[in-house]
Order: structure tokens, then sequence, then C-alpha cells
């Protein structure tokens, strides 16, 4: 991993855990009033398309990949582009379940979470997704770690 890219990651984390303390509530009503975030992201074929890429490493990514073990990949990458849209203010509805309920059982640590972050900016690098426009969307999702993580 060349400098850029830690300093990208540490970025990623560092945003995640400084606002670890905010409401989900809020960054949702947030992204939906901001649909720039949605437009930035390259709209549904791009987040379908980093999704897409997301998933793949994941499941190529030794330190995580067997979360998903027995997991519908297919409904999993779909629930991904649901939340990535709805979060950016694209308009969508996200219609999985609450991610404290997915992620019950599968004992999750901060070094898986802090690994599906590095997979996820892999994706979007991969896509084209500007560093800010990065950090944008994980701050959207930064809130969620509290929910996912367990142990």
């Amino acid at each position: 991993m060349n400098t850029r890219k830690i300093s990208q990651v540490l970025a990623g984390l560092s945003l995640a855990c400084a606002l670890g303390a905010t409401a989900p509530v809020q960054a949702e009503a947030q992204a939906q009033a901001d649909a720039s975030l949605f437009h930035d992201l390259g709209g549904l074929p791009v987040i379908r398309q980093t999704v897409h890429d997301f998933m793949v490493a994941m499941l190529a990514d030794p330190r995580i990949r067997h979360t998903f073990d027995g997991a519908n990949l297919k409904r999993v990458e779909d629930k991904l582009v649901e939340q990535f849209c709805m979060l950016s203010g694209g308009g969508c509805d996200y219609t999985g379940d609450p991610m404290k309920e997915v992620h019950q059982g599968l004992k999750l640590t901060n070094a898986d979470f802090n690994a599906l972050v590095e997979d996820l900016q892999l994706a979007m690098d991969k896509n084209g997704i500007a560093s800010r426009t990065q950090n944008r969307l994980l701050a959207l999702l930064a809130p969620m770690q509290r929910d996912t993580v367990t142990r």
C-alpha cells in the first residue's frame, strides 16, 4: 500500500471514529437533503459498479471474507446499493434490515471494520471517485460502526 493510500485510509478511519457519535438519523437526513453526493459518486450506475467491486474485494480479502460465509451475496450487494444510494441523496429506499440486526452474532472487531473501509476505498478508487467524495460517503457510513462492531 503506497503512502497516498495509507493517508487516505487513515483519513477515512479518523473521520469514521470522529463521527462515530453522530446519530444515524441525522446523517440520513443530511444526506437526503444533499443529492450532490449522489451526483459526485456518479449516480446509480457508478454506485452499482463500485458496490460490485467492493463485494469482489471483500470476498477476496482474507481478513474478512469469512464473515460472508453462508450469506446471500446477491442480496448483500443489492442492499448495499440501496443503502449507498439512499445515504448519498439519490432517492432510493433502503429495504434491508437494521445494521445491528444484520451483524448480530458475527462478532466483528474494529480490525474487521477497518478492513471493510479499506476495501471500500479501493473500490471507490477503481471507479474514479475523488478522495473528497469518498470521505463524504465514509462520514455517512461511519456511525454504523457501533451497530456492526460487537467485540
